[in-house]
Protein backbone atom coordinates (compact mmCIF):
# COMPACT_ATOMS: atom_id res chain seq x y z
CA UNK A 1 0.00 0.00 0.00
CA UNK A 2 0.89 3.68 -0.01
CA UNK A 3 3.32 4.73 2.71
CA UNK A 4 0.88 7.45 3.81
CA UNK A 5 -2.15 5.15 4.06
CA UNK A 6 -1.58 1.65 5.51
CA UNK A 7 -2.92 -1.46 3.86
CA UNK A 8 -5.25 -3.01 6.42
CA UNK A 9 -6.62 -6.05 4.58
CA UNK A 10 -5.87 -9.37 6.24
CA UNK A 11 -4.96 -11.14 2.99
CA UNK A 12 -1.24 -11.47 2.30
CA UNK A 13 -1.87 -11.88 -1.44
CA UNK A 14 -4.55 -9.34 -2.23
CA UNK A 15 -7.20 -10.05 -4.85
CA UNK A 16 -8.26 -7.63 -7.58
CA UNK A 17 -11.39 -6.24 -5.89
CA UNK A 18 -9.47 -5.53 -2.66
CA UNK A 19 -6.76 -3.62 -4.51
CA UNK A 20 -9.31 -1.63 -6.50
CA UNK A 21 -11.30 -0.74 -3.39
CA UNK A 22 -8.13 0.40 -1.64
CA UNK A 23 -7.13 2.68 -4.53
CA UNK A 24 -10.65 4.11 -4.91
CA UNK A 25 -11.00 4.74 -1.18
CA UNK A 26 -7.58 6.40 -1.06
CA UNK A 27 -8.48 8.68 -3.96
CA UNK A 28 -11.69 9.73 -2.22
CA UNK A 29 -10.03 10.28 1.15
CA UNK A 30 -7.32 12.49 -0.31
CA UNK A 31 -9.71 14.23 -2.73
CA UNK A 32 -7.74 13.57 -5.88
CA UNK A 33 -10.62 12.32 -8.05
CA UNK A 34 -11.38 15.83 -9.33
CA UNK A 35 -7.80 15.99 -10.62
CA UNK A 36 -8.20 12.82 -12.71
CA UNK A 37 -9.47 12.82 -16.29
CA UNK A 38 -10.96 9.36 -16.73
CA UNK A 39 -11.49 7.65 -20.07
CA UNK A 40 -8.52 9.21 -21.86
CA UNK A 41 -5.68 7.42 -23.61
CA UNK A 42 -2.36 9.10 -24.35
CA UNK A 43 -1.36 8.53 -27.97
CA UNK A 44 1.65 10.81 -28.13
CA UNK A 45 3.80 13.32 -26.27
CA UNK A 46 6.01 16.01 -27.84
CA UNK A 47 8.68 18.03 -26.05
CA UNK A 48 9.65 21.48 -27.32
CA UNK A 49 12.89 22.95 -26.00
CA UNK A 50 12.03 26.37 -27.40
CA UNK A 51 8.71 26.43 -25.52
CA UNK A 52 10.02 24.43 -22.57
CA UNK A 53 6.95 22.24 -22.39
CA UNK A 54 5.29 18.98 -23.35
CA UNK A 55 2.25 18.75 -25.61
CA UNK A 56 0.33 15.58 -24.86
CA UNK A 57 -2.16 14.10 -27.34
CA UNK A 58 -5.16 12.30 -25.87
CA UNK A 59 -8.10 10.33 -27.23
CA UNK A 60 -11.41 10.10 -25.39
CA UNK A 61 -12.40 6.43 -25.22
CA UNK A 62 -16.08 7.35 -25.11
CA UNK A 63 -16.34 8.94 -28.55
CA UNK A 64 -12.83 8.90 -30.06
CA UNK A 65 -12.48 12.67 -29.99
CA UNK A 66 -9.04 14.26 -29.59
CA UNK A 67 -7.73 16.42 -26.78
CA UNK A 68 -4.45 18.11 -25.96
CA UNK A 69 -2.87 19.16 -22.69
CA UNK A 70 0.43 20.90 -22.07
CA UNK A 71 2.80 20.59 -19.13
CA UNK A 72 6.38 21.14 -18.11
CA UNK A 73 6.73 17.84 -16.31
CA UNK A 74 5.37 14.55 -17.71
CA UNK A 75 5.29 11.51 -15.47
CA UNK A 76 4.23 8.26 -17.19
CA UNK A 77 2.71 5.64 -14.88
CA UNK A 78 1.73 3.31 -17.71
CA UNK A 79 3.51 0.14 -16.63
CA UNK A 80 5.45 -1.92 -19.12
CA UNK A 81 2.86 -4.26 -20.64
CA UNK A 82 0.33 -4.00 -23.44
CA UNK A 83 -2.89 -4.14 -21.45
CA UNK A 84 -5.12 -4.07 -24.54
CA UNK A 85 -4.21 -7.65 -25.44
CA UNK A 86 -2.27 -10.46 -23.81
CA UNK A 87 0.50 -12.49 -25.41
CA UNK A 88 -0.66 -15.67 -27.11
CA UNK A 89 1.84 -17.85 -28.98
CA UNK A 90 1.10 -18.85 -32.56
CA UNK A 91 -0.37 -22.24 -31.72
CA UNK A 92 -0.71 -24.62 -34.69
CA UNK A 93 -4.29 -25.50 -35.54
CA UNK A 94 -5.82 -22.99 -33.14
CA UNK A 95 -8.54 -22.11 -35.67
CA UNK A 96 -9.66 -25.75 -35.69
CA UNK A 97 -10.65 -25.66 -32.03
CA UNK A 98 -14.46 -25.62 -31.70
CA UNK A 99 -14.55 -24.62 -28.05
CA UNK A 100 -13.95 -21.28 -26.34
CA UNK A 101 -10.46 -19.75 -26.27
CA UNK A 102 -9.82 -17.20 -23.52
CA UNK A 103 -6.84 -15.07 -22.54
CA UNK A 104 -7.01 -13.85 -18.91
CA UNK A 105 -6.31 -10.28 -20.07
CA UNK A 106 -9.66 -10.31 -21.89
CA UNK A 107 -11.66 -12.38 -19.41
CA UNK A 108 -15.37 -12.50 -20.38
CA UNK A 109 -17.57 -11.42 -17.49
CA UNK A 110 -20.18 -13.98 -18.51
CA UNK A 111 -17.79 -16.94 -18.86
CA UNK A 112 -19.67 -20.05 -17.71
CA UNK A 113 -17.32 -22.93 -16.98
CA UNK A 114 -19.65 -24.89 -14.73
CA UNK A 115 -19.29 -28.58 -15.51
CA UNK A 116 -16.99 -27.83 -18.46
CA UNK A 117 -13.66 -29.38 -19.37
CA UNK A 118 -11.06 -26.65 -18.88
CA UNK A 119 -7.38 -26.59 -19.88
CA UNK A 120 -5.14 -23.78 -18.57
CA UNK A 121 -1.96 -23.34 -20.62
CA UNK A 122 0.88 -22.01 -18.49
CA UNK A 123 2.49 -22.48 -15.10
CA UNK A 124 3.14 -18.92 -13.95
CA UNK A 125 1.33 -16.79 -11.38
CA UNK A 126 -1.87 -16.50 -13.44
CA UNK A 127 -2.16 -20.23 -14.06
CA UNK A 128 -1.52 -21.29 -10.46
CA UNK A 129 -4.14 -18.76 -9.34
CA UNK A 130 -6.81 -19.75 -11.87
CA UNK A 131 -6.66 -23.51 -11.38
CA UNK A 132 -7.69 -23.63 -7.69
CA UNK A 133 -10.17 -20.77 -8.19
CA UNK A 134 -12.00 -22.69 -10.93
CA UNK A 135 -11.61 -26.24 -9.66
CA UNK A 136 -14.84 -26.47 -7.66
CA UNK A 137 -17.17 -25.44 -10.49
CA UNK A 138 -15.38 -26.88 -13.53
CA UNK A 139 -16.15 -30.42 -14.60
CA UNK A 140 -12.41 -30.98 -14.94
CA UNK A 141 -9.44 -28.62 -15.05
CA UNK A 142 -5.90 -29.32 -16.24
CA UNK A 143 -2.84 -27.11 -16.01
CA UNK A 144 -0.70 -27.73 -19.10
CA UNK A 145 2.92 -26.63 -18.73
CA UNK A 146 5.98 -26.94 -20.93
CA UNK A 147 8.24 -27.17 -17.90
CA UNK A 148 7.83 -27.07 -14.11
CA UNK A 149 7.99 -23.99 -11.90
CA UNK A 150 8.92 -23.69 -8.23
CA UNK A 151 5.72 -23.15 -6.26
CA UNK A 152 5.81 -22.08 -2.61
CA UNK A 153 2.99 -21.87 -0.09
CA UNK A 154 2.44 -18.62 1.78
CA UNK A 155 -0.16 -17.98 4.51
CA UNK A 156 -3.40 -16.41 3.33
CA UNK A 157 -3.40 -14.04 6.29
CA UNK A 158 -0.67 -12.42 8.36
CA UNK A 159 -1.12 -13.55 12.00
CA UNK A 160 1.81 -11.48 13.27
CA UNK A 161 0.33 -8.22 11.99
CA UNK A 162 -3.09 -9.22 13.29
CA UNK A 163 -1.70 -9.60 16.81
CA UNK A 164 0.41 -6.43 16.61
CA UNK A 165 -2.71 -4.41 15.79
CA UNK A 166 -3.92 -5.09 19.33
CA UNK A 167 -1.05 -3.02 20.74
CA UNK A 168 0.33 -0.75 18.01
CA UNK A 169 -1.04 1.96 15.70
CA UNK A 170 -1.95 0.85 12.17
CA UNK A 171 0.91 2.79 10.58
CA UNK A 172 3.48 1.14 12.84
CA UNK A 173 2.10 -2.33 12.05
CA UNK A 174 2.20 -1.55 8.33
CA UNK A 175 5.82 -0.37 8.42
CA UNK A 176 6.97 -3.34 10.48
CA UNK A 177 5.22 -5.78 8.13
CA UNK A 178 6.73 -4.09 5.09
CA UNK A 179 10.25 -4.16 6.55
CA UNK A 180 9.83 -7.79 7.59
CA UNK A 181 8.58 -8.89 4.17
CA UNK A 182 11.38 -7.11 2.32
CA UNK A 183 13.99 -8.61 4.65
CA UNK A 184 12.50 -12.11 4.26
CA UNK A 185 12.44 -11.90 0.47
CA UNK A 186 16.03 -10.68 0.37
CA UNK A 187 17.11 -13.46 2.71
CA UNK A 188 15.45 -16.16 0.59
CA UNK A 189 16.91 -14.70 -2.60
CA UNK A 190 20.42 -14.48 -1.13
CA UNK A 191 20.21 -18.00 0.28
CA UNK A 192 18.96 -19.30 -3.08
CA UNK A 193 22.07 -17.90 -4.75
CA UNK A 194 24.49 -19.08 -2.07
CA UNK A 195 22.94 -22.47 -1.25
CA UNK A 196 20.67 -23.34 -4.21
CA UNK A 197 20.57 -27.07 -3.46
CA UNK A 198 19.44 -26.43 0.11
CA UNK A 199 16.61 -24.12 -0.97
CA UNK A 200 15.60 -26.52 -3.75
CA UNK A 201 15.35 -29.41 -1.28
CA UNK A 202 13.29 -27.29 1.10
CA UNK A 203 10.85 -26.17 -1.62
CA UNK A 204 10.39 -29.65 -3.03
CA UNK A 205 9.99 -31.20 0.44
CA UNK A 206 7.28 -28.67 1.30
CA UNK A 207 5.48 -29.38 -1.97
CA UNK A 208 5.75 -33.15 -1.39
CA UNK A 209 4.19 -32.87 2.07
CA UNK A 210 1.19 -31.05 0.64
CA UNK A 211 0.76 -33.11 -2.52
CA UNK A 212 1.13 -36.53 -0.89
CA UNK A 213 3.48 -39.43 -1.57
CA UNK A 214 1.48 -40.69 -4.56
CA UNK A 215 1.77 -37.51 -6.60
CA UNK A 216 4.25 -37.40 -9.50
CA UNK A 217 6.71 -34.75 -8.31
CA UNK A 218 8.35 -34.36 -11.73
CA UNK A 219 5.66 -31.75 -12.41
CA UNK A 220 7.19 -29.51 -9.72
CA UNK A 221 10.91 -30.17 -10.26
CA UNK A 222 12.35 -27.39 -12.47
CA UNK A 223 15.67 -27.88 -14.24
CA UNK A 224 16.94 -24.55 -12.88
CA UNK A 225 17.82 -23.32 -9.40
CA UNK A 226 15.43 -21.33 -7.19
CA UNK A 227 15.28 -17.66 -8.14
CA UNK A 228 16.95 -18.20 -11.51
CA UNK A 229 13.35 -17.42 -12.36
CA UNK A 230 10.61 -16.04 -10.13
CA UNK A 231 8.98 -18.34 -7.61
CA UNK A 232 5.20 -18.67 -7.71
CA UNK A 233 3.35 -18.22 -4.42
CA UNK A 234 0.03 -19.92 -3.64
CA UNK A 235 -2.03 -18.83 -0.59
CA UNK A 236 -2.45 -21.62 1.97
CA UNK A 237 -1.27 -24.09 -0.67
CA UNK A 238 -4.60 -23.92 -2.51
CA UNK A 239 -3.10 -25.31 -5.75
CA UNK A 240 -1.61 -28.29 -3.93
CA UNK A 241 -4.91 -28.96 -2.18
CA UNK A 242 -6.99 -29.25 -5.36
CA UNK A 243 -4.33 -31.44 -6.98
CA UNK A 244 -4.18 -33.76 -3.97
CA UNK A 245 -8.00 -34.04 -3.85
CA UNK A 246 -8.14 -34.90 -7.54
CA UNK A 247 -10.13 -31.77 -8.41
CA UNK A 248 -7.40 -30.67 -10.82
CA UNK A 249 -4.59 -32.19 -12.83
CA UNK A 250 -1.23 -31.04 -14.17
CA UNK A 251 0.39 -32.21 -17.40
CA UNK A 252 3.97 -31.45 -18.43
CA UNK A 253 4.33 -31.69 -22.19
CA UNK A 254 4.64 -29.67 -25.38
CA UNK A 255 1.76 -28.74 -27.67
CA UNK A 256 1.78 -30.45 -31.07
CA UNK A 257 -1.42 -28.85 -32.36
CA UNK A 258 -4.89 -27.72 -31.42
CA UNK A 259 -7.69 -29.98 -32.60
CA UNK A 260 -11.46 -29.63 -32.85
CA UNK A 261 -11.85 -31.15 -29.39
CA UNK A 262 -8.83 -29.77 -27.59
CA UNK A 263 -5.04 -30.08 -27.72
CA UNK A 264 -2.84 -32.87 -29.05
CA UNK A 265 0.51 -33.06 -27.27
CA UNK A 266 3.94 -34.07 -28.57
CA UNK A 267 3.60 -37.30 -26.59
CA UNK A 268 0.51 -38.19 -28.63
CA UNK A 269 -1.88 -37.67 -25.75
CA UNK A 270 -4.91 -35.47 -26.41
CA UNK A 271 -6.48 -33.18 -23.85
CA UNK A 272 -10.17 -32.64 -24.51
CA UNK A 273 -11.49 -29.22 -23.61
CA UNK A 274 -14.60 -27.08 -23.84
CA UNK A 275 -12.59 -24.03 -22.74
CA UNK A 276 -8.88 -23.38 -23.21
CA UNK A 277 -7.34 -20.54 -21.20
CA UNK A 278 -4.01 -19.22 -22.48
CA UNK A 279 -2.25 -17.97 -19.35
CA UNK A 280 0.79 -17.25 -21.48
CA UNK A 281 1.73 -13.78 -20.31
CA UNK A 282 1.73 -10.27 -21.72
CA UNK A 283 3.59 -8.32 -24.41
CA UNK A 284 6.06 -5.68 -23.25
CA UNK A 285 5.05 -2.14 -24.15
CA UNK A 286 6.42 1.10 -22.72
CA UNK A 287 4.52 4.37 -22.40
CA UNK A 288 1.22 2.63 -23.12
CA UNK A 289 2.13 2.48 -26.81
CA UNK A 290 2.28 6.27 -27.13
CA UNK A 291 4.82 7.89 -29.44
CA UNK A 292 7.42 10.18 -27.88
CA UNK A 293 9.32 12.96 -29.66
CA UNK A 294 11.84 15.55 -28.49
CA UNK A 295 12.25 18.61 -30.71
CA UNK A 296 10.75 16.71 -33.64
CA UNK A 297 12.99 13.66 -33.23
CA UNK A 298 11.29 10.38 -32.35
CA UNK A 299 12.50 8.72 -29.16
CA UNK A 300 12.83 4.93 -29.22
CA UNK A 301 12.71 3.78 -25.57
CA UNK A 302 14.72 0.60 -26.16
CA UNK A 303 17.59 2.67 -27.52
CA UNK A 304 17.76 4.89 -24.43
CA UNK A 305 19.06 4.57 -20.88
CA UNK A 306 16.94 5.24 -17.81
CA UNK A 307 18.53 7.60 -15.28
CA UNK A 308 17.55 6.86 -11.67
CA UNK A 309 14.27 5.35 -12.82
CA UNK A 310 13.04 8.79 -13.81
CA UNK A 311 14.57 10.17 -17.00
CA UNK A 312 15.18 8.61 -20.42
Amino acid sequence: GYNFRPWTEAKVLADGPSIRNYIVDTAKEYKVEDKIRYGRKMTGARWSSSQNRWTVDLVREEDGSAEQVTCQFLYCCTGYYNYDAGYTPDFPGVDDFKGQLVHPQKWPEDLDYSGKKVVVIGSGATAVTLVPAMADKAGSITMLQRSPTYVATVPQEDPISANLRRFLPEMAVYRLARARNIALQRMVFKLSKQRPKLVRRALLAAARRQLGSEFDMTHFKPQYNPWDERLCAVPNGDLFKVLRKGKADVVTDHIDTFTEKGIRLKSGKELEADIIITATGLDLQLLGGASLTVDGKKVVPKDTLVYRGLML
